[in-house]
């Protein structure tokens, strides 16, 4: 079971993830991908990264805008899985072209 982190410790590691915004218990970034398809293949690809962590993201997709929102639910707020992910999604992201909403 993960341990959820210290606001310091969540701010710190923010600090690597500037596509990522805290909001309460969950931390937050939304994508703009190339197209559709692209941002369908990015919650594919964020699928099967999640499936292998046992850590599933809530993903909203609007047109080629994709959001995703972190917190581990069974800890009542953020732990390390969700920075790992985090971190994950921003990569993908990035290889498949979608750049961050500021």
């Amino acid at each position: 079971m993960a341990r959820r982190l210290t606001d310091e410790e969540i701010e710190r590691q923010l600090g690597d993830l500037p596509d990522w915004r805290r909001d309460g218990d969950t931390i937050r970034a939304s994508f703009d991908a190339p197209d559709f398809p692209a941002g369908i293949a990015l919650v594919q690809e964020v699928a099967v990264a999640a499936e292998d962590m046992d850590h599933h993201p809530d993903i909203d997709i609007r047109w080629r805008t994709v959001t995703f929102a972190l917190s581990t639910h069974s800890e009542g707020g953020l732990t390390q899985l969700d920075v790992e992910l985090a971190h994950q999604i921003s990569q993908e992201a990035a290889r498949r072209g979608a750049r961050a909403r500021g």
